[in-house]
């Protein structure tokens, strides 16, 4: 933009010699005339190539054999006018019209009187169905590469969740069925619903909007995107949108895709963490049927019950079994055997012990009568005395002399005497005292 125009002498020379040769070095006492402005502006904008762009037509106008268009951007609220003069808008009569998704090969131009840009269409063609199509297997690819369609990465649904979120169409069959199918089954179902466009540019952006707010609220356990069926374009293409996916797949609460009929398979149903095969079929897989939840309990507390009479009357059984048994049927039975055993070891211990205090008896009895056999006193009942003085046994006739005063001892008493006289005897040998005996 910086540099002069150089379409023309006549507009060179028309420039003020005093003017400054760039935009940055103008200023309130040195300015541009406009037209220079607008030249460099047109000889920069006229310098960009020829670019290919996609979008959707939502204006087309056929005036005077040219043709104004405005394009919109597939995902975004950008839109762009479009010019195909009558060379080019001869080639468009009859392949594309308002709404038709286009490719369009386009060039900018700046209109220099009326300072106004414009994109001159070169070339334009409507993108068919197949292509489309063509373009959603792409992306599915690349996302089966990424792994973000693989089954591991699927989270598991709640077994009940507390809240449902589901984003469907504005008063939509879809919703309806959703709703009621879901109702029939658990009365208590709670909805956080989104209604957003399910067909048309609008509805990945929508989508993906109302996916991020209900995927914020933590009371929002599982979010259902439903749609029902319809032409292939309308139920496909919408939900392979890339951004779309993308956001399914980030989102941290799990995802329920039910989108058309069985045979429809949007992108959006291999990264979602569940493909219901149409929105009834997901009210049936985001929860339990209360029905058929309460007799299963019902069935369980009759089995439960059967167990339960059933290990009663076993162990009633085993209880009757072991009473049956001697030991348990006449228990004084066993206490009667250890009585008479007990009563039988008590007298044959009492007998030994009367064998054994009479012989230890006769024993003491013996041991008495040898002891009393054996005593002084026995020695002096048979006549003999014991003869003392001076407080000595007199065993020899020399140990006194005549005068001497004498204690005898006999067996019954005491007897003072004095020694008259003493005579000693020749004593016998002791072996001859032993013989004699």
């Amino acid at each position: 933009m910086d540099q002069p125009v150089t379409e023309g002498a006549s507009a060179a020379s028309d420039v003020p010699v005093s003017a400054p040769a760039r935009a940055g070095e103008t200023s309130a006492e040195r300015p541009w005339p406009l037209r220079r402005l607008s030249e460099n502006l047109k000889a920069h904008i006229e310098r960009a190539p020829a670019t290919w762009i996609e979008g959707q037509l939502i204006e087309f106008k056929n005036n005077r054999g040219n043709v104004y268009m405005t394009m919109r951007d597939l995902e975004e609220e950008v839109s762009l006018s479009l010019t195909a003069w009558r060379n080019v808008a001869m080639t468009l009569d009859g392949t594309v019209q308002q709404g038709s998704r286009v490719v369009a090969r386009v060039k900018p131009n700046f209109w220099l009187k009326a300072g106004r840009l414009s994109m001159n269409v070169q070339e334009m063609r409507p993108v068919g169905l197949g292509d489309l199509l063509a373009r959603v297997e792409l992306l599915r690819r690349a996302l089966a590469e990424e792994g973000l369609t693989s089954p591991a990465r699927k989270r598991p649904l709640p077994l009940l969740p507390h809240r449902i979120g589901l984003i469907t169409g504005r008063d939509s069959d879809a919703k309806k069925d959703v709703l009621r199918n879901t109702l029939l089954r658990w009365p208590a179902a709670e909805f956080e619903i989104r209604e957003v466009a399910v067909q048309g540019a609008e509805a990945p952006r929508q989508v993906a909007a109302a996916l991020a707010e209900l995927d914020a609220d933590p009371a929002v356990d599982v979010i259902v995107i439903a749609r029902g069926g319809g032409a292939l374009e309308e139920v496909v293409l919408p939900f392979s949108d890339e951004t779309l996916v993308r956001a399914v797949a980030a989102a941290r609460t799990p995802v329920v895709s039910a989108i058309g009929h069985e045979a429809d398979r949007p992108v959006l149903d291999d990264v979602a963490d569940l493909r219901a095969s149409t929105p009834t079929d997901a009210a049936k897989r985001i929860v339990p049927d209360a029905a058929q939840e309460a007799a299963g309990l019902a069935d369980a507390r009759l089995r439960l019950a059967a167990a339960v009479e059933r290990r009663v009357r076993a162990e009633a059984e085993g209880l009757a079994t072991l009473r049956s048994r001697p030991v348990l049927a006449r228990p004084h039975l066993m206490v009667d055997a250890r009585q008479e055993e007990t009563d039988r070891w008590r007298e044959r211990g009492r007998s030994a012990l009367g064998h054994r205090l009479v012989r230890e008896e006769d024993a003491l009895t013996q041991l008495r009568a040898r002891v009393r056999a054996l005593s002084p006193q026995r020695t002096l009942d048979r006549g003999y005395a014991v003869v003392q003085h001076a407080g000595q046994v007199v065993r020899d006739a020399d140990q006194v002399a005549p005068d001497d005063r004498l204690d005898i001892l006999v067996a019954a008493g005491r007897i003072t005497a004095d020694v008259v006289a003493t005579h000693r005897t020749t004593p016998t040998p002791s072996h001859e005292r032993t013989r004699q005996a």
